[in-house]
């Protein structure tokens, strides 16, 4: 296991440093996820067809392309709109968009339209009885969702979220593209040098599995803590 080794005689320390990495992505990105989830998901429930519309337009569109695909249009189609924007005040070198930005929003923007629906279905779950009880007995807004929709929401969501947060873990493999060292990237690096990638991508496996074990552990116990009566 001298391969494995911390210091210069293994990668130890380089795959270590390479979860942690990893995590940072995933846990940036479940946090834009959710931003925009709070952003779309009134948007997909509103009476109003226009915003309806965005909403639906926001979930199918970003569910129904490939999430490579996000990811290269925001590292290159991203670089090149700053580009050209900044050519238009005279500025014409080359404008590098940093890989751990592009790839966390590029990611979070996928995983807002998966928490977007699991949030909307939660909503939609919710006795509708219960919202008119609160109008009756003049509760604002706020103290409605505060205190009725936010912690049933919290109690039917949670499950389906731990399914976007393992979604979102395992995307992160797909920024190794942009050169960001996380898992896979340095895997990728290090399979190339010992030329061993039968190794390395089976230590990637089992890193990305403890993390799945880890993070499933966490979100169990706050699916127990939510699914208390109240």
């Amino acid at each position: 296991m001298e391969i494995l080794a911390f210091g210069k005689t293994g990668w130890g320390d380089e795959l270590f440093y390479a979860t942690l990495m990893t995590i940072a992505v995933s846990i940036t990105a479940m946090v834009i996820g959710f931003f925009f989830a709070a952003i779309f998901t009134p948007l997909k429930l509103s009476k109003h067809k226009s915003l309806n519309l965005i909403g639906n337009f926001y979930t199918t569109v970003i569910r129904g392309v490939p999430e490579l695909l996000v990811i290269y249009l925001f590292f290159f189609g991203g670089s090149s709109a700053i580009m050209y924007v900044a050519s238009i005040f005279g500025y014409f070198e080359y404008i590098e968009i940093n890989a751990f930005i592009t790839g966390s929003l590029a990611i979070g923007i996928i995983s807002g339209a998966y928490s977007t629906e699991v949030f909307r279905g939660a909503i939609q779950s919710i006795d509708k009885g219960q919202f008119e009880a609160a109008k009756v007995l003049g509760i604002s807004r706020f103290g409605q969702f505060y205190k009725i929709i936010m912690p049933q929401m919290l109690r039917l969501a949670i499950p389906n979220l731990s399914n976007v947060w393992q979604i979102t873990l395992k995307d992160t493999s797909l920024i190794s593209v942009t050169g960001l060292v996380e898992i896979m990237r340095q895997s990728y690096v290090a399979a190339g040098s010992t030329r061993d990638p039968l190794f390395f991508y089976s230590v990637a496996a089992l890193l990305y599995l403890f993390l799945t074990f880890i993070s499933m552990k966490l979100i169990n116990r706050l699916e127990l803590k939510y699914s208390r009566g109240y």
